[in-house]
């Protein structure tokens, strides 16, 4: 099992920074994909962007050139620096990983963190 803890969401206006943290504990395999998800009123779950073990972004369209994601692997910690925010942030953010260990994948989800973004 693994254990994910957000922290970082809140309000903030239009054009502001937020940064995101998600802390993971429990049996993280060494390949394994961290990355945040987000979910608006009435949308469905959507990937903001995630990153491999080795280091590999991958990034939605909607927040590339904005959003820059990280992690601290000695820590299991992920990291999204969101610039730039605009009304349409707003969402719940969560926080995923992907155990990996031959064919087969592993899935856990965090609590989710709110990210509220005024214009």
């Amino acid at each position: 099992q693994v254990q994910l803890v957000e922290s970082g969401g809140g309000l903030v206006q239009a054009g502001g920074s937020l940064r995101l943290s998600c802390a993971a504990s429990g049996s993280i395999f060494s390949l394994n994909v961290m990355g945040w998800y987000r979910q608006a009123p009435g949308k469905p779950r959507e990937l903001v962007a995630h990153i491999s073990s080795g280091g590999i972004a991958a990034y939605a369209d909607s927040v590339k050139g904005r959003f820059t994601i990280s992690r601290d692997n000695a820590k299991n910690t992920v990291f999204l620096q969101m610039n730039s925010l605009k009304p349409e942030d707003t969402a719940v953010y969560y926080c995923h990983i992907r155990n990996v260990r031959g064919i087969n994948e592993y899935d856990y989800w965090g609590q989710g963190t709110q990210v509220t973004v005024s214009s």
